[in-house]
């Protein structure tokens, strides 16, 4: 009985939904959520593998060598 007196009182808030208007709904949401979801998996797998990279500059040949004992200037 509580469930009919429950949709009975839901009926007229229904009805004032404007039937013209489009919503994306529950696939726009499980769309929208899915992509979230691959972004972040994405960004966390390149964070890893930006981790893993070991860079170091090679020397510029058109500077001059620096004298044993001098530090190389930095840039």
């Amino acid at each position: 009985m509580s469930a009919h007196l429950a949709l009975t009182q839901l009926v007229p808030l229904a009805k004032e939904i404007d039937e013209n208007k489009v919503t994306p709904g529950l696939l726009g949401f499980v769309v929208f959520a899915v992509m979230a979801v691959g972004v972040w998996l994405l960004m966390k797998s390149m964070n890893r593998h930006m981790g893993r990279v070991t860079f170091e500059e090679a020397p510029d040949p058109s500077a001059p060598a620096p004298k044993p004992g001098e530090a190389a200037p930095r840039p």
